[in-house]
């Protein structure tokens, strides 16, 4: 993002992280504050290379032209491409983007050319640990609880190479739980690299009998050709992206036409204005953008001001139903309750930049650094 307003100079940038998940603070010589987030999952890793390979580059440089502030950690760290690089990026380019909310007074949305609002989402499950009969249950009352009209569960084993989670429960699974949310639903599920083309595909099918019309990463996810003959072979959508941060692979994705549905994960690649390049190509091959966002740390309020903006979104967001069992590392994060479900949506505010503020008692017990100019 490029402004005409003049936000200073970037002064400070404090982390404070977890092995989990990690938040970034941005301070400039005027005052303006903002914070983001680093790429969950081993986040204690990506504060080290933020404050290493990212911080250097950013301290004294003018803050209101994200887009140089990017390509200028890029070029002096082009030595270290790759998935870290990005995931310390995100926190720069979040915290940015709060900060230019909080300084207009507009959320996020707004500065993306959208409207807050309502927004459908789909329940995601996370777990495999779970009996079919089980895994239904707790799906209906959500839906009879909470109003979620579309649901996702798990397949196969995460890269399994064809060996299920435990014998037959890929197929007990797929029957059961389409069966108890009936017609008047949408359903997916997600193979999580876990199958070869020539399962996948007879995966899909027996999806595609049961009403299922979503099937992500049903093959290793970093072999395209093997992905683009599953959707070949099937007439419901197959998706996938989500692990991808280079624009080169999101092109070839794209050129091969290896998946129906893109998604992209907003900190995997780097933040929402690297993610804005995918729309844009996405958009360029009208392909929809559906994107990961399978936790709730700070990736699915940034994800929801992205859908609500783009012309090329998808019919909902990825929102994930494991608060404390799988995930507890969530608890506690904010203040409030910024994902409350009503009628299977969730709100997007008029509260300025993400509108949600970080729990000062979770702070006060994560690990703090901080690189300031001179």
């Amino acid at each position: 993002m490029s402004t005409d307003a003049t936000y200073g100079i970037i002064k400070s940038l404090e982390t404070y992280t977890n092995e989990f998940v990690g938040f970034v603070k941005v301070e400039t010589s005027t005052g303006n504050i903002g914070w983001g987030q680093l790429s969950t999952y081993n986040a204690d890793i990506s504060a080290q290379i933020f404050h290493r390979q990212v911080a250097p580059w950013v301290l004294g440089q003018e803050a209101n032209n994200l887009n140089e502030l990017i390509t200028r950690v890029e070029e002096k760290e082009h030595k270290f491409p790759g998935s870290y690089r990005c995931r310390a990026i995100a926190g720069l380019d979040t915290a940015l983007w709060d900060l230019y909310g909080k300084a207009k007074n507009k959320p996020v949305v707004e500065l993306l050319g959208g409207k807050p609002g309502m927004l459908r989402t789909y329940a995601s499950s996370m777990k495999r640990d779970i009996t079919p009969k089980d895994e239904a249950a707790r799906f209906v009352k959500l839906r009879d609880e909470y109003g979620f009209d579309a649901f996702k569960w798990r397949v196969g084993a995460e890269n399994g190479r064809d060996v299920d989670e435990w014998p037959g429960r890929t197929e007990e699974v797929i029957e059961v739980v389409s069966k108890a949310l009936g017609e008047n639903v949408s359903k997916l599920v997600d193979g999580n690299s876990g199958f070869s083309p020539t399962k996948a595909i007879e995966v899909g099918k027996r999806l595609e009998q049961h009403g299922i019309g979503h099937f992500e990463e049903p093959c290793r996810y970093w072999k395209l050709e093997e992905t683009k003959q599953v959707t070949e072979a099937l007439e419901i959508d197959v998706t996938g992206g989500e692990q991808d941060w280079d624009f080169i692979v999101w092109q070839k994705m794209i050129d091969i036409n290896a998946v129906d549905i893109l998604q992209p994960d907003v900190m995997y690649m780097g933040g929402i204005n690297r993610t804005l390049e995918i729309v844009k190509m996405g958009a360029t091959a009208k392909k929809t953008i559906t994107p990961h966002s399978a936790n709730l740390s700070l990736v699915t309020m940034c994800t929801m001001h992205l859908l609500k903006a783009i012309s090329n979104s998808g019919k909902y967001l990825e929102f994930s139903i494991e608060k404390e069992d799988y995930y507890p590392w969530q608890k506690d994060l904010f203040l409030g309750d910024p994902y409350k479900i009503v009628d299977g949506k969730v709100e997007i505010t008029n509260a300025p930049g993400w509108g949600v503020e970080i729990n000062p008692d979770w702070l006060s017990h994560s690990t703090r650094q901080v690189s300031e100019l001179d």
